[in-house]
This record gives structure tokens, sequence and C-alpha cells, in this order.
């Protein structure tokens, strides 16, 4: 899966980030970004965004397989698969919200 088809596949599926209240950027590396503005509603998803609150880093991979169930986000947290910098709280709430 690229950036793009994930931006496509998370934008469709924003009303997940509701209540999120914050600027959130997945970072992965040279694959790119995508960003989710939850201060919106619906919340907008894009590969711009503003200053995020937090900033989830991981490979895309991993990102498709935490979202798709396959790789738990708390198990790729403790491996060194996902870094997070920032809210960690916000992290945290973001992690309910990825689960399907």
């Amino acid at each position: 899966m690229t950036v793009d088809e994930l931006e496509k596949e998370m934008r469709a599926n924003a009303n997940r980030f509701a209540g999120l209240g914050a600027v959130v950027k997945f970072d992965f590396g040279q694959d790119g970004a995508i960003y989710v503005d939850g201060n919106q509603a619906p919340p907008a998803v894009s590969q711009k965004g503003a200053d995020p609150r937090t900033t989830i880093q991981m490979t895309l991979d991993n990102f498709v397989k935490m979202n798709q169930g396959q790789l738990s986000p708390m198990m790729a947290f403790s491996t060194g698969k996902l870094k997070v910098q920032g809210d960690m709280g916000l992290a945290m709430k973001l992690s309910s919200m990825l689960d399907d």
C-alpha cells in the first residue's frame, strides 16, 4: 500500500477520528506522512498539515499491519516499531480509534 492509497482509505474512514481534538502526524519516513486534523468535523486527512500535537513514527508497512489488526499498537511501541513524539495521552486515544 502506498501513502496515497492509505490517505484515501483514512479519508473515507475519517469519522473514526471524531473527537480527537488535535492534529496528529503519522510519519512514515521516506514514504511520506499523513496528517489527521481532529479539530475539524469531520476530521480532515491529508499529506500536509498544521503543527501536530503528536507525531507517530513508524514504517508504512507496520502501520498497515497495525491498521489491519496484525500488529498491536502496544506491541509495536514496546518493540520500538512505533515511536511517539508529543502528547502520549493523545497517542493512547489514537490506539482505540485505529482498532476496527
